[in-house]
């Protein structure tokens, strides 16, 4: 396969067989160039009709689900129907199906057929991308979608390029050749065999057609997304769930695949339908090189094109976007700039190390004492400014039905040997945004009890909970979250932080939010916004060792005022101090930094302090 990019005409592997010969290491090191990874077809955005199966192409997403290890044939030997002494060794990595051509058959018997394992990794679109980063992404894939011409020239070049052993051969037209590489279908087929030559007559049933919705398994399904099964050949302990990784492989979209058109013996027919989904819907990618992902933005990702991906901003750049997205802030909520301060610190917090049950880092932000007047409209619109400079979000309204009704957390389902996904099942750095404002009065049921509870979790020890019925598992998670409520929140917070609102900001907050729309619709600095919060959460910092005796002094100051009372309330103060230094650019926590942090939670406690004791649903912060 030839590849165009700013290098000129690269050379890829046509076949899987061309990839794992004496070629395979310059073919690996090919890869390991990002304009080459660039062009290649990015199956997210690209039809699949336009795409042979076999062929190159990437998928970009989250590990939703790790799959059974697949036992299949490495390499197996396939002899001539009329003689048995002409043979060959066919490998079968990398595909699905056994290569068989026009007189030839599969020896199961022979002693050189090896069996391999590979691990299937059920990979979903990133649930949450906004918008302008999926048009971004697909923007960037427009000229890699191959056209008809090119599909043409790619085939006659696969048949030219052919060893002579295989001329013969038609893979796509021969009955053989839609045999599956696994070892359970070649046990089957070696049965079905046996009970032939014995004439053994046996009953079959034809799997059910489970639904789309369901075989997709899409955290948010509301939104529009793709899934694909991805089988890795290495390293299969380094793959762990929710992991952003972007894979490029060898396409498999056999419709022999599809479990709907298997007639065999089975005793489970929906979990032969789960796991054998209609190609069409859920291509398979064999994959040759595995790309785990820092972050989903993908104005910071060379490998999709980006030409603004290495751009660096100076300092005085730096400030000069941050004080820009302060104000934006600001203005966004009724003119309060100490809320526009925790709001962008929040925009930026990240997870960035744990300690036994710890996750440091964490900063979920609850923004109260929302007007009662205006919420409703209020909330959403401001979700809406906050998804044009987020690459990934998420907007739950916490109704009574949504907490009594919804799956929050993944559940095994034994009859599928399927994990089904849940709502909190999301990428990292994906910005929860939870409106507390849409809960109604009522009772809340079972599940909408267990939902608390699995927000709550998520919120104080950033972990989920996978359900496998007889027992759960905790997966690590980094899911910035933050609360709009009018009263302090019932869900556990970081930081409670009441907003401050006078009577002129309040009426103008509708023609407010516009304006920021309007700016952001028209204003360069829209992408800038974008670029720096990513830069943001993903920059590199550390503790200056001189400041160290200065904390420790403040500390003890601060218990004997009462201003501090206990270790978390410091800790609290430093991720506080750290994430202001972050947003000005600095690399190391400063004097100013850990000074502007005091000064902000000495106001914010005020403002506690301040609120009417109808208020204070929770214990003060």
């Amino acid at each position: 396969m030839f590849l165009k990019n700013q290098a000129g005409d690269v050379n890829l592997p046509l076949t899987p067989e061309e990839f794992i010969g004496p070629n395979n290491a310059a073919f690996c090191k090919t890869l390991e160039d990002p304009n080459v990874w660039s062009t290649i077809p990015l199956l997210n955005y690209t039809p699949l009709h336009q795409l042979k199966d076999c062929s190159i192409v990437r998928f970009r997403g989250m590990i939703q689900d790790m799959l059974d290890p697949e036992i299949y044939l490495q390499s197996y030997e396939v002899k001539n129907s009329e003689d048995s002494k002409k043979s060959r060794i066919q490998p079968g990595k990398y595909r699905d199906c056994l290569v068989v051509g026009s007189g030839e058959e599969v020896n199961y018997y022979a002693e050189s057929n090896e069996q391999g394992e590979r691990r299937v990794l059920f990979v979903v679109s990133i649930p949450g991308i906004n918008d302008w980063a999926r048009c971004y992404e697909e923007s960037l894939n427009k000229n890699n979608i191959p056209q008809t011409s090119e599909l043409q020239s790619l085939e006659a070049s696969c048949s030219k390029k052919r060893p002579v052993a295989e001329e013969e051969m038609d893979v796509e037209s021969t009955e053989n050749s839609t045999i599956n590489n696994t070892v359970d279908s070649y046990k089957r087929q070696r049965v079905e065999a046996e009970e032939s030559s014995a004439n053994v007559a046996s009953s079959s049933k034809q799997a059910p057609c489970l639904g789309a919705d369901y075989l997709l398994n899409s955290p948010i399904p509301d939104r529009p997304s793709k899934a694909c099964m991805v089988k890795v050949y290495t390293d299969f302990e380094s793959y762990t769930l929710n992991t952003l990784i972007d894979v490029v492989g060898f396409l498999s979209v056999d419709p022999s695949l599809d479990a709907s058109t298997m007639e065999v013996d089975y005793d489970n027919a929906n979990e032969l339908q789960a796991q054998n989904p209609p190609p069409s819907l859920i291509p398979r990618l064999h994959a040759i090189a595995v790309l785990k992902l820092p972050h989903a933005n993908p104005l910071l990702d060379i490998r999709l094109g980006s030409v603004q991906a290495n751009e660096e901003l100076d300092n005085m750049s730096i400030l000069s976007v941050q004080k820009d997205l302060r104000m934006l802030l600001t203005l966004c909520l009724f003119n309060d700039d100490l809320a526009a301060e925790y709001l962008l610190s929040h925009l930026i917090s990240t997870v960035y190390s744990r300690c036994e049950l710890q996750s440091i880092g964490k900063f979920a932000l609850n923004i109260c004492n929302l007007p009662k007047d205006i919420v409703a409209d209020y909330t959403k619109q401001l979700y809406g400014i906050l998804e044009q400079i987020l690459p990934v979000s998420h907007y739950l309204a916490m109704t009574l039905d949504t907490m009594n009704i919804a799956t929050f957390v993944p559940k095994k389902d034994y009859e599928t040997n399927k994990l089904v996904s849940g709502l909190l099942q999301l990428a990292p750095h994906t910005h929860l945004v939870l409106d507390e404002t849409c809960m109604q009065q009522g009772k809340l049921e079972t599940n909408g009890v267990l939902a608390i509870q699995s927000i709550a979790n998520l919120i104080n020890n950033q972990q989920i909970k996978c359900n496998f019925q007889y027992y759960d598992i905790d997966y690590n998670v980094d899911i910035p979250v933050l609360i709009l409520s009018e009263g302090r929140s019932m869900l556990p917070s970081d930081i409670s932080l009441p907003l401050k609102t006078d009577t002129e900001s309040r009426d103008l907050i509708k023609e407010t939010l516009k304006a920021a729309n309007h700016y952001l619709s028209q204003n360069s600095r829209l992408e800038q916004f974008r670029r720096y919060l990513t830069k943001a959460k993903t920059s590199a910092f550390a503790l200056n060792p001189d400041d160290t005796e200065m904390i420790q002094n403040d500390f003890v100051e601060m218990r004997k005022s009462d201003s501090v009372t206990s270790a978390d309330d410091l800790h609290s103060l430093l991720v506080l101090s750290r994430l202001l230094a972050i947003a000005r650019g600095k690399e190391v926590l400063d004097k100013e930094s850990w000074e502007l942090a005091k000064e902000m939670e000495v106001k914010r406690r005020h403002r506690l302090a301040a609120l009417p004791k109808s208020n204070m649903r929770t214990r003060q912060q």
